[in-house]
């Protein structure tokens, strides 16, 4: 007998974030590409296959909202930001700093005015849908318009940013413009469900609580009203039948991790002010503090709690996830929560340390899980 009714929308109660590790397949062909053995059509016959194989696999194990994987990405991010007009691929001064790794050091190159035409995730998004099964819904990831603010605050970008928009306000409307533009798109073209990746609040944590930027709190304040007004200035005008829901990060590059610190500091304005749907959170260790700060999210909103690791292989105790999910209902009710991996697998294509035989096993976990919780 069911305990709770079932969703019929994302978030469901066994889900996940939507990156894989990609095969070794994939990866050979993007390095034969970038020798220039082969071409971007061959390259794309390989990602085709390569995408048609893991939504098979998605289906398999009962996923109700399956993704492509990002199989046609190198980043999480990067390649979203390189589809708009007026942003080019560029080389970065530095990679990202991750806990003890640098990540390869690419970022944009600012152009010309952002506009969001012809987007080439709308054509990826058609590609995965017409390739799932009836009623299975296909989730559209991408990172948040704050996501491409924080990028465009690269020192190595400022200069850019200042030549073309003398003022911040111009800017800040051609990023809602310009993914208002890709949103309508996906929806004509089907889509239902976006998920915006989003790690600036993760690094507002560290900045606050372990000082590891030269930024004033007054400043942290107003970067965070600055990040809400622009996350929502894109919500509240999307098309109407389109669900918006957010993945808060930590960092996920090769199993490493770039912030510490628990929600308590961005709590405010991020689950009393933005207006998405869900939350997907990380709860995968203790650098992620408490659930305490979940009772500022409501009981309308939901929260998928990412008590699942990707970052290694090893398979989590089942009584203990359940508790912990036990341990969250006390802030939120139960019938509001969900449970998934805590970021994707491989959120850039160098993947998480784990084999595809304990990516899979993750996953069939969090559905036993579930389904010992909600059904």
């Amino acid at each position: 007998m069911t305990k709770f009714k079932p969703r019929t929308q994302s978030p469901f109660y066994y889900d996940i974030i939507g990156s894989f590790l990609r095969p070794q397949e994939l990866k050979q062909a993007r390095a034969d590409l970038a020798q220039g053995k082969i071409s971007q059509a061959d390259l794309k016959q390989v990602e085709d296959q390569a995408i048609i194989d893991l939504l098979r696999q998605e289906e398999q194990v009962g996923l109700q909202a399956v993704t492509d994987g990002e199989f046609r990405r190198s980043w999480w991010h990067l390649d979203f930001f390189w589809g708009f007009e007026g942003l080019n691929k560029a080389k970065a001064i530095n990679g990202y700093q991750f806990h003890d790794e640098e990540t390869r050091n690419e970022t944009v190159k600012l152009t010309g005015k952002i506009k969001g035409n012809n987007h080439p995730f709308v054509e990826h998004f058609k590609f995965t849908k017409a390739h799932v099964s009836p009623n299975v819904q296909v989730k559209q990831t991408m990172p948040s318009p704050g996501q491409l603010l924080f990028e465009l605050q690269r020192p190595e970008n400022q200069a850019d940013v200042k030549a073309i928009y003398s003022n911040e306000d111009d800017l800040l409307q051609d990023i809602a413009d310009a993914y208002l533009q890709v949103l309508q798109d996906l929806v004509a073209a089907g889509c239902r469900t976006v998920q915006f990746d989003d790690c600036t609040w993760g690094a507002l944590i560290d900045w606050q609580e372990n000082h590891t930027q030269d930024i004033t709190p007054d400043q942290i304040q107003q970067l965070k009203q600055t990040l809400v007004t622009l996350n929502n200035a894109v919500i509240d005008q999307a098309p109407q039948d389109l669900t918006i829901n957010t993945h808060v990060c930590r960092g996920n590059y090769h199993s490493t991790w770039a912030a510490a610190g628990g929600y308590d500091s961005i709590a405010d304005p991020l689950f009393t002010s933005e207006h998405v749907n869900a939350y997907y959170l990380e709860y995968d260790t203790k650098r992620s503090g408490g659930f305490e700060p979940l009772k500022q999210v409501g009981n309308q909103k939901q929260v998928v709690l990412g008590l699942i690791t990707t970052k290694d292989g090893t398979l989590e105790d089942q009584a203990t996830i359940i508790q912990r999910v036990y341990e969250a209902s006390q802030y939120i009710p139960l019938e509001n929560l969900a449970l998934s991996p805590q970021c994707g697998f491989a959120s850039t294509e160098e993947g998480n340390v784990l084999t595809a035989e304990q990516q899979w096993a993750k996953i069939r976990l969090i559905e036993d899980i579930a389904r010992e919780i909600w059904h």
